[in-house]
């Protein structure tokens, strides 16, 4: 391992230090341990090696990335929890593994069967690796069972709730016993604790029983994502250490094992609610944080003009308050960070670190403002386009991966890695693509999302700077979309609705060519509908079909 972590000045937690001090157990069994490491809602750009924000700090997930396989083109599954992490699990698409909405990760599905195909730790597992999940699951209790940590309840209307939830909900309320707010202080249903709020909060100077009104005069519940501030508890008990002190000790329980493990941490941040504690907060001042490009987008010709609550929620698109939300979006970045770094010494401690593959990447991105928009659930590159890193000491060399690839990808890279056959399924190992053999390269990758029927785009291809989307409705052109990312990286122009669109006729053919070539391969039902349908039957054709070169150079003289 690179011995540069045991330079870094960070303390192990004084509860583990202990254990983590006693020499590893030998034992006969040197097959590869994995630790999977997983955020919620971090997109592609909010990591300090992908260069977009230099002032982000993010050192220990930058030396993974610079000594492991880093991936600049990794896109998400689908844009909504749920779906992704059922794809991540089981390597299958959405449609054939059946989570397409969030509520089946704690209700069972009412439209028959679901995840009929085994995780990548329920095979580790019967193959005789040690398993622990801590953190964030949002997943079918199915999945859960080769977790013999994994403790939960299910309350009278069959909803999950893990024990380690309980755990901190415990911790919360006892730092809240003693705590006297202030008067513009308020309370956040998840943390159970006091937050002083930022302008961009729902409640801001308002009653702390103030709620958002819908068209109808109906009032909005509050939920996560409205809360916004400083979260008034200290450091050291922050949910992101409480996560990591779960995935160390878990780590020393694996010591004692006579067989390799899996691990997998996944954090709960920068998902909202977005309450850091000092010193994340603050970190990075809101009057430096820059304004997203797309922030006054008109969204002409966008099928997501009035998605996520867009028209009812004003304050993402006020250029002044959406810098408090980026300024603790990249302050639990940089803290997730920063955990992850005692979770690097803790692994090399233990004498884990040399045969020990890593994966680090989330589940979909943050809009953070971009369009006017919060959360995710479209297809713009904020929500689907992610952070993926690979690194296994010695076995993968420094590469940067510049290949379309999805996360589906990543179970059979994880088998492909730990010298194992996990059966077929719908993603592709990676290891090619690590390799750089030729042979691995692709051509595009493709995301899903099925939950609102034909209402709004179902389907992504993004190939070689170029994005489609369309949906699996009949007469529904205002569900088509192309863009160019090249030329237009915030996503603002719909050429399928310029004045020159017909010349992007033979690129939307080919976009769609892959989308039926997918479709295909992954056996979906609905090959035949998008194949039969006719993306650009609103793109006039003049006085004949004119060759993509001459579009592309049409293209080009725009710049």
């Amino acid at each position: 391992m690179n011995m540069k972590y045991l330079s870094l000045t960070l303390t192990l937690f004084s509860v583990a230090l202990a254990g983590l001090c006693k020499p590893r157990v030998k034992t006969e069994d040197q097959r590869p341990n994995l630790l999977f490491i997983m955020t919620d809602q971090q997109r592609f750009d909010a990591l300090g090696r992908a260069g977009k924000f230099d002032f982000l700090q993010t050192p220990h997930l930058d030396q993974l990335a610079n000594e492991g396989a880093y991936f600049t083109k990794a896109y998400t599954p689908c844009a909504v929890c749920a779906p992704a992490r059922a794809s991540i699990l089981t390597g299958q698409t959405v449609e054939n593994h059946g989570i397409r909405r969030n509520d089946y990760a704690y209700f069972d599905p009412k439209e028959g069967s679901y995840c009929d195909e085994p995780t990548f730790d329920q095979v580790l597992v019967e193959r005789g690796y040690y398993a622990e999940y801590w953190g964030k699951f949002h997943s079918p209790l199915k999945l859960a069972s080769p977790y013999s940590t994994f403790d939960y309840s299910v309350n009278s209307e069959g909803r999950y709730t893990l024990e380690d939830r309980k755990q901190f909900v415990a911790l919360m309320k006892q730092a809240a016993e003693h705590y006297q707010p202030q008067s513009h202080e308020l309370k956040d249903p998840f943390f159970l604790n006091y937050y002083s709020p930022d302008p961009i909060d729902l409640r801001y100077g308002k009653a702390a029983d103030f709620r958002r009104k819908r068209s109808d005069g109906t009032f909005m519940p509050l939920i996560q994502p409205d809360n916004h501030g400083k979260l008034n508890i200290p450091a050291e008990k922050s949910l992101t250490a409480f996560q990591t002190q779960q995935a160390i000790a878990a780590l020393e329980r694996a010591a004692a094992q006579e067989k390799p493990f899996s691990i997998t941490l996944s954090y709960f941040f920068p998902h909202a609610p977005m309450l850091p504690t000092a010193p994340w907060y603050g970190m990075y001042p809101p009057e430096e944080m820059p304004i997203p490009e797309s922030l006054e987008d008109p969204m002409t010709d966008s099928p997501y003009l009035r998605e996520n609550g867009r028209d009812l929620m004003p304050e993402y698109r006020d250029p002044e308050k959406i810098k408090y939300m980026m300024s603790n979006y990249f302050g639990l970045i940089s803290e997730v960070d920063h955990y992850i770094g005692k979770l690097m010494l803790a692994l090399d401690s233990l004498g884990f670190a040399d045969n020990t593959l890593i994966i680090f990447t989330s589940d979909h991105g943050e809009m953070l403002g971009s369009h006017g928009m919060r959360e995710k659930n479209v297809f713009y590159e904020e929500s689907a386009h992610i952070p993926l890193i690979v690194w296994y000491p010695q076995k993968i060399k420094p590469v940067v991966v510049n290949s379309p690839i999805s996360l589906i990808d990543l179970y059979p890279t994880i088998m492909d890695y730990l010298h194992m056959d996990g059966g077929k399924r719908d993603g592709l190992s990676l290891k090619g693509l690590i390799e750089k053999s030729p042979a691995a390269e692709r051509s595009y990758v493709v995301t899903e999302w099925d939950f609102h029927g034909p209402v709004q785009p179902n389907y992504m291809v993004v190939a070689d700077g170029w994005k489609l989307m369309t949906s699996y409705a009949e007469n529904r052109p205002d569900l088509d979309v192309l863009y160019h990312l090249k030329d237009d990286p915030h996503e603002i122009h719909n050429l399928m609705k310029g004045p020159d669109r017909a010349v992007y006729r033979e690129k939307v053919a080919e976009l769609k060519a892959y989308l039926v070539e997918w479709l295909q391969e992954k056996g979906s039902k609905r090959t035949g509908i998008i194949s039969s349908k006719k993306l650009s039957m609103h793109l006039e054709q003049p006085d004949g079909p004119p060759a993509f070169r001459q579009s592309h150079e049409v293209l080009k003289g725009k710049r």
